[in-house]
């Protein structure tokens, strides 16, 4: 019972209402400023004035909360319907009908127009209507079409053009009826003057009795080919047999339907046809090489052909003709003149990248071979100058570097320049490549004829002769074995001789000679062996033992081991030199194994490359007390030792200064007098072998 009302008393429409939120009908998108939303609630969701309620989707109607821009993602009802266009500009119609394709996106409701092309129609169809929303006519213009406002047989007004619906889907009449819409009937679409006699003309365009079809891809391949020339009507596939009528448009014409005037000729049947035969096609010969599983079958099943095997068809290439190379001008390199001669586009010539990138400096090896030589002339003063004559392993180019002599009248220093050289006695102006010099014509007692200045090679560093006897097969004069199958080839008279030479050279039987007596023997005996030969074979049978000796003796001198460590502990101390820790760090990594020994080649290298400030005379010297037999150092021991911080030693007595001059000689900051007498002496082996002035070598060995 609702209780009486005072006059002048209104009730609170706020009491009990929760919601006083503001619909948002503006917001951005990517900085434009646009509607989301003109059908919006007011405050609290409650209706505005003249605002009518919106229908509920398909989503809300299914009790769906998912968005409808995913649910309808995708979906689009799809419309035939057509338009009527009038016409001014001719008389014999007055109107044309255009049909169209009209799609409703449900995802936000937005349309689109497509006209269909006709072929020579003459209008420029297409899309009519680009999807966007279009709005409502006057005076709705303030609201959208949407779904709801499409069915059959319906006219909609899109932008002052009407649209009559004529069909529509089976997506679209599904969905129309899942949401409780009746569709109404498919309605036809009614023709216009201009359809209607294009349609005729059409009609009376084709043929009443239309030719019979002729398939191109099958067509009889005869036998005879090629076929001789023949007049117009002589090969033809039907034969008239009479006309009617005038001569033109309305003429008349019967056809030999039984075919009597074709003419006969031989073609091909299937039964011409097998592997291995060659037939003619059309004044080609064709060889059938293998067949499908299909045709093997039909052979098989009618004529009873058993599997052939298939015809090698392969044919062998045609030799390719070698390049004609224009000869050498004289201008610019031979590589790069005759990169100009390969194409066109002008390229650099290409470098052996492999062989760069094994061959070039890593670390401290250098891959670069040196050697001492001298300029052969008449004149006394070119025959005292020295040179430094390098061979780059990566390139295989030459530099010559002259020694600065005090008192000899000739500046020193770049003697010539470094490049690839090529060897005397070649053509200049010709099509093949010079040769140039090589790794292999370097060697000790080479002559070298280079820009018309001739060397003689007497002497090379370390590194040189031990590069050249670990790749012995490159260098055939550091290969031990080529060396003593020369010796063996010997007369027995001439090897008779040399056994009796080195009976007398060592009388009481030691088995050791001395080197210059060796070398002295061989050189005079004639036994076409070079230079370098007599000095790799020393090598061979001297040094391994010597250094082995030496190394004995300094490991069990432990005065010298004392001495080596103070002098090394008070360089370091001097030069404030501290990466003790990194050094550890650096030795524990290349030793995988963790056995707490490292090669000497690997530890020199470590030291080089962490700059300890020592000569490498005094380094080696260290390295040989903490070395065992197998050529490793005790790393651990090595660094506990030099550690001037962790184990400092007592200083050295007043003779200090003669003990660290003596590695000061033997030294890198020696003068440039002991180097040069060191290289020109016969390299670091030989200095060695000079010391000892011995030399091993039994005669089994040899013979």
């Amino acid at each position: 019972m609702a209780l009486p009302m005072l006059p002048g008393f209104s009730p609170n429409k706020n009491l009990g209402k929760e919601k006083f939120h503001k619909s948002q009908h503006f917001d951005y998108s990517h900085g434009v400023p646009f509607l989301v939303g003109s059908e919006k609630p007011g405050i609290g969701g409650e209706l505005l004035l003249g605002q009518q309620p919106q229908p509920r989707t398909s989503s809300a109607a299914g009790g769906s909360n998912v968005p409808s821009w995913l649910q309808f993602d995708k979906k689009v009802l799809s419309f035939d319907g057509h338009f009527q266009e009038p016409v001014f500009q001719k008389r014999e119609e007055t109107y044309r009908v255009r049909k169209c394709k009209i799609y409703i996106f449900l995802e936000d409701d937005t349309v689109q127009v497509v006209e269909p092309e006709v072929k020579n129609s003459g209008i420029s169809q297409g899309t009519l209507i680009r999807r966007q929303r279009v709005p409502l006519p006057a005076p709705d213009d303030g609201r959208f079409f949407t779904w709801r406002h499409f069915n059959l047989g319906q006219q909609v007004v899109l932008f002052s053009r009407t649209f009559t619906l004529t069909d529509c889907d089976a997506f679209t009449s599904g969905f129309l009826r899942d949401m409780g819409v009746r569709v109404n009937a498919p309605v036809s679409t009614p023709g216009d003057p201009y359809s209607d006699l294009r349609r005729k003309m059409e009609e009376s365009m084709r043929p009443r009795r239309p030719y019979e079809r002729q398939d191109t891809l099958r067509h009889k391949l005869p036998k005879k080919t090629p076929v001789p020339h023949l007049q117009p009507g002589e090969d033809t596939t039907r034969t008239v047999l009479n006309v009617f009528g005038p001569m033109g448009h309305r003429g008349r014409y019967l056809l030999d339907n039984l075919r009597t005037g074709t003419p006969s000729e031989d073609y091909y049947k299937d039964c011409d046809l097998v592997l291995g035969s060659v037939i003619n096609v059309w004044g080609r010969n064709v060889l059938l090489c293998d067949w499908d599983d299909f045709t093997k079958d039909f052979y098989q099943s009618k004529y009873g052909i058993e599997e052939l095997p298939p015809v090698d068809d392969r044919v062998s290439p045609a030799p390719r003709r070698a390049r004609e190379v224009p000869p050498y001008n004289g201008f610019g390199s031979e590589e790069d003149s005759l990169s100009s001669c390969k194409g066109l586009v002008l390229k650099p010539p290409a470098k052996d990248v492999k062989k760069l990138r094994e061959k070039d400096r890593q670390g401290i090896v250098s891959n670069v071979l040196r050697f001492v030589g001298k300029m052969v002339s008449d004149i006394p003063v070119d025959t005292e100058r020295m040179f430094i004559i390098s061979y780059h392993l990566s390139d295989d180019t030459l530099s010559v570097y002259e020694r600065t002599q005090r008192n000899l009248g000739v500046i020193g220093g770049k003697f010539l320049e470094r490049g690839r050289v090529k060897t005397p006695g070649q053509e200049v102006f010709k099509s093949d490549p010079s040769r140039c010099f090589r790794a292999q014509d370097l060697y000790v007692g080479a002559r070298l004829c280079l820009n018309a200045h001739e060397f003689q090679l007497t002497d090379a560093d370390e590194f040189t002769l031990s590069y050249m006897e670990q790749n012995a097969e490159e260098f055939p004069r550091a290969n031990i074995g080529t060396i003593v199958s020369k010796l063996r080839s010997l007369s027995a008279d001439r090897r008779r001789e040399i056994t009796q030479f080195l009976a007398l050279s060592d009388p009481e039987s030691t088995g050791v000679i001395q080197y210059e007596s060796f070398r002295r023997l061989l050189d005079g005996a004639d036994c076409q062996l070079s230079e370098h030969e007599i000095l790799a074979l020393g090598r061979r049978y001297s040094a391994a033992e010597c250094r082995e000796e030496a190394a004995r003796r300094r490991r069990s001198d432990p005065g010298l081991r004392q001495q080596a460590a103070a002098v090394t502990q008070e360089r370091l101390k001097k030069s404030q030199y501290e990466s003790f820790s990194d050094m550890a760090k650096a030795f524990l990594e290349e030793d995988r194994a963790r056995t707490g020994w490292l090669a000497s080649a690997e530890a020199r290298v470590i030291c080089k490359a962490f700059r300890i400030p020592l000569p490498d005379s005094l380094l080696m010297t260290l390295f040989n007390q903490f070395e065992n037999e197998a050529g490793e150092i005790d790393y651990n021991s090595f660094l506990a030792t030099i550690n001037w911080r962790v184990n400092p030693l007592p200083r050295l007595p007043r003779r200090r200064h003669e003990v660290q001059c003596r590695w000061e000689r033997r030294g890198e900051r020696s003068s440039e007098r002991h180097k040069l007498l060191r290289l020109t002496g016969g390299g670091i082996w030989r200095a060695g072998v000079t010391r000892a002035r011995t030399f091993t070598c039994p005669g089994s060995r040899l013979f």
